[in-house]
């Protein structure tokens, strides 16, 4: 007698948190209690079809995702998310579960595509806690060498970085954003395990500027050479989580403004407002990590510091400052993996669907085409149709 099939419970969840639906939430949804929600969720019992069915529905995935198993050796490790303090946690579970889908699609992809191999220098770095001044000053300027090191392993020169996307996607790192991010998510970045080799994932938010996300990309750059990822980031302390983003926010600016040629260019000006807004068009960075990074490499005082970051204040340039282009994507690694696979015939769009649900990543074809940041529809494919008669051959 065959034996009865359970519902995939940790599906069930996975596919509440992606909707970033609480319990309470779902349950007014579908008119199901909580209790018996979280029955299902941990395997206590089945649902009957006509509840799954609603479920389905109210969480808009197909009813298959929850009966099937996970085929991938993905393993998360750990997000560091920017906005920990001021982003609940629920957007920030929600960040992470897409972010999920999003890794076991790219193991799904390495069976067909050859993505650039991670190339990072090896850096040792023993981040301290309550540090004296003096102790501040020598991580700092360990922070310098380190984002000096990165730069020559890369072969980057004193230079400004004019793509900063492409050169971490060159070094295998992916870059991505996420669509419908709120407001308040700053970028944040995830550490994958994959038969035990590493690789990680920055997420942007695509509503900043352009100068804006290329510091956050440099910044999530910091937080994956000087920080451990064996640990849980929410378990940090405010104080403990504050030390790293300043660590993570020095390497950014020690990276994208190198001490020699940035400190060269601020040096005719310093203290003038209006030539940070012109050296902001050759750094691409801007006007107020400009004056930060000056006051750091000491080329103006700190009375100085506080003089123009009030004049960026009094000029209303806190959120928006002169010459602000949006952030544009390029498009992705991803995107051009699931392009060239299409376009080359390799898969077909039904077919690519396919694949994933083998591999136990059941969606729509919208909410992988989010996922993927591909234009809608270009993996909507209907099943091939199946001949039953050929033309003779004369």
């Amino acid at each position: 007698m065959a034996t009865a099939q359970k519902i995939n419970g940790t599906h069930l969840k996975k596919a509440r948190l992606f909707r970033g639906f609480s319990l309470s939430e779902l349950s007014a949804k579908t008119e199901i209690s909580k209790q018996t929600l979280s029955l299902y969720e941990n395997e206590n019992i089945k649902p009957e079809i006509s509840k799954l069915i609603i479920l389905a529905d109210a969480l808009r995935f197909p009813m298959d995702y929850f009966m099937a198993s996970d085929e991938f050796n993905s393993k998360i490790e750990a997000t560091y998310f920017r906005s920990l303090l001021s982003t609940s946690k629920m957007t920030r579970t929600t960040q992470s579960i897409r972010l999920e889908f999003i890794a076991h699609i790219y193991e799904t992809l390495i069976d067909y595509v050859d993505f650039p191999n991670k190339n990072l220098p090896k850096i040792e770095f023993q981040g301290k806690k309550n540090l004296s001044d003096e102790e501040e000053y020598r991580e700092t300027e360990e922070i310098e060498e380190i984002a000096k090191r990165c730069r020559k392993h890369w072969g980057l020169g004193n230079e400004p970085i004019k793509d900063l996307q492409g050169l971490l996607e060159a070094n295998g790192i992916i870059v991505t954003s996420l669509e419908n991010t709120e407001n308040d998510v700053d970028a944040f970045s995830q550490k994958i395990l994959i038969d035990n080799n590493a690789m990680f994932i920055v997420v942007l938010n695509a509503n900043k500027s352009f100068v804006r996300a290329r510091f956050d990309m440099a910044h999530e750059l910091g937080h994956i050479l000087l920080h451990p990822w064996s640990e849980n980031i929410e378990e940090l302390s405010k104080q403990e989580f504050k030390e790293r983003e300043a660590q993570a926010n020095k390497f950014a600016g020690a990276f994208l403004l190198p001490e020699d040629s940035f400190g060269a260019d601020v040096s005719y000006y310093p203290t003038k407002l209006d030539y940070y807004v012109h050296l902001k068009k050759k750094w691409n960075v801007s006007v107020q990590a400009m004056i930060y990074r000056a006051h750091q490499l000491s080329l103006i005082t700190t009375t100085q510091y506080q003089y123009l970051m009030r004049q960026v204040s009094k000029s209303g340039w806190r959120m928006n400052e002169p010459d602000d282009k949006p952030f544009e994507p390029k498009q992705t690694l991803l995107q051009e993996a699931v392009e060239l696979l299409l376009s080359s015939g390799t898969l077909t769009p039904f077919a690519f669907m396919q694949v994933l649900k083998r591999n136990g990543i059941v969606l729509r074809s919208e909410d992988a085409e989010d996922l993927l940041l591909l234009e809608r529809n270009t993996l909507r494919g209907a099943e091939p149709k199946l001949r039953l008669i050929t033309l003779k051959d004369n």
